[in-house]
Formats: structure tokens, sequence, C-alpha cells
């Protein structure tokens, strides 16, 4: 069936490369080639220039990108549609989600939903927030979960979620030692962020930027478990969402900084393309999911 040789095509596009395609439709390189060349041989043209470092996909390849995506979006609501003639909920849904949502609340979430539906085959991506709205627009995510603003028209977004975000420092922090600390207080002090393009991290940036805060020095780390181990060992304090650190908090091997008069929070949101294709497990999954 042409579908299989199309799916192939449409993952080493969005891979940009042979070998991790390949990884991931389970299937060897040479047979991942040969489905290539037969596209290109009955298609009379080239779809990729091929090189030691990279794959680029001529303009016939972008081409044929965008129709294959059609079809094979076409292909899954025709196989949804004959399932739910025999009330089956079955396909393949592939998710993304940002950092905090992707470790600390989609396992657990996923795990009622693959109970409840076993023929539902899902994968899961995660990443930074800009990562995952891109992927989102790009159609390689049916579906992302992101934290903090969106302010992308492509994509339509709905809040599922409040999230509190609080101010952790090391337990022997002189901050962690009062009961309130007022702003200006936060002046000079050492402070670990998440990388740009994280939606912690900007939630940080805009907490500096409106305090007026002035910062000593920083120290950057791509996840939350980073930050967390950084604070702990004290190299200074941090701005995280107290999901990610229940456990420290009760612990004590970290501390709390309350903010007098101050709550922060921000919401936690799920995202889709326009014009994506939604089917029965898309929908169960989003059910599941606003009902947090």
């Amino acid at each position: 069936m042409i579908i299989d040789p199309l799916k192939i095509f449409v993952t080493v596009v969005e891979q940009r490369h042979f070998s991790r395609a390949a990884k991931l439709l389970n299937l060897s390189q040479p047979n991942v080639s040969l489905h290539i060349r037969n596209l290109e041989n009955e298609l009379d043209t080239t779809l990729f220039i091929r090189s030691p470092k990279q794959v680029k996909v001529t303009e016939a390849g972008e081409m044929l990108y965008i129709r294959a995506k059609k079809i094979l979006s076409l292909y899954e609501e025709a196989k949804q549609e004959i399932a739910s003639q025999r009330h089956i909920v079955q396909g393949t849904i592939n998710i993304g989600a940002s950092f905090t949502i992707g470790e600390y609340i989609l396992p657990r979430l996923l795990a009622n939903y693959a109970n409840e539906n076993p023929l539902v085959h899902v994968e899961v991506t995660v990443g930074n927030t800009e990562e995952v709205i891109a992927k989102t627009k790009s159609n390689q995510l049916d579906i992302g979960l992101i934290e903090g603003e969106l302010q992308d028209l492509d994509v339509e977004a709905r809040p599922f979620m409040e999230d509190e975000m609080i101010i952790i420092a090391p337990s022997n922090h002189p901050l962690a030692q009062l009961r309130i600390v007022k702003p200006d207080m936060l002046h000079d002090q050492s402070w670990i962020w998440r990388e740009k393009g994280s939606g912690t991290r900007a939630y940080s940036d805009q907490l500096i930027e409106s305090l007026q805060i002035a910062v000593k020095r920083s120290f950057i780390f791509s996840s939350s478990q980073g930050i967390k181990e950084a604070v702990s060992a004290g190299l200074g304090i941090a701005m995280i969402s107290k999901l990610t650190v229940r456990k420290e908090l009760e612990t004590n091997e970290i501390k709390q900084i309350h903010i007098s008069n101050r709550t922060f929070t921000r919401n936690f949101s799920i995202i889709q393309g326009k014009h994506d294709f939604k089917n029965r497990a898309h929908d169960l999954f989003i059910e599941k999911i606003m009902s947090i």
C-alpha cells in the first residue's frame, strides 16, 4: 500500500536523517532508503539531496511532503470512522509536553488514559514550551501541552490547569529563615534559571522585570531537576513550579521564600494546530486532560 512509503518519506523529512527515521520506524536504514528510491523512481524526480552530514529536501520533496501529510491524515480519518462503526477507539496520538507537564503531570494521566483505551498508541515528546509550540504548528505533534502565555495565532489554546510558581532557596539561605520577604530583599542575589524558550524561564524573566530586581549573578540549567539540585547545593535561588519541588520542600532539602502580599500563578494549556485532523482518540485524551 502507498501509505507505508509515504509514512517513511514523511518521517525522513521531519527527522532530516535516514538513520533516525529508520530507528523511529523500527526499520533498517537500507529498507528506508529503498522505499525512498522507489518513490523517486515512481515520481521520476529527486526528493532528497543526500550528503554524509545531512539530508536536504528538494523542492519536489517539499511539495510531496505537504500532500503526503494530507493523505496520511485522510487515511487516519478513514480508519477512525471505520473503527467508530464498531465502537472501537484506536489510532496513534503524538503528544508534546513542556518539561514540567511532561515530567510531573502527563505520566499519571497517560497511565489512566492507556488503561481505558488499550488500542491507542501514544508517542510523547518532552521539550521546552517553544519547541512544543513549533512542533505542533508543523504538524509533528497532534496535541501540545504547554506552560505560560501563548501569543501565536496559528494554534488554538485552551487552559486546563492553574500552576503555582514559587521562589526556592537553599535551607540555610538567609532569606529562607524569614517568614515573609519583601520584594526589594531579592536584590543582588544569585539566580538559577531555565534556558530561553522555557515557560518557566519566561515567567522568571517577567518577575525580574516587573519587580525591577538587580541580579548579582545567574546560572542556566536546561531542566527542573538541574535547578533543584543547584539550589539544594547552595548555588542560588530560583523560581519554579511548586509541582516540581513538593518532596524537597517536605524534607526541608530546600525552602520556599514567601513574598509579602504576592502569589504567582500561570496557566497550563492544551494546544492544537488550527487545521489538524481530530479523531475520537484525540477527543478522549482532550476530555481527560480538561477534567483535571
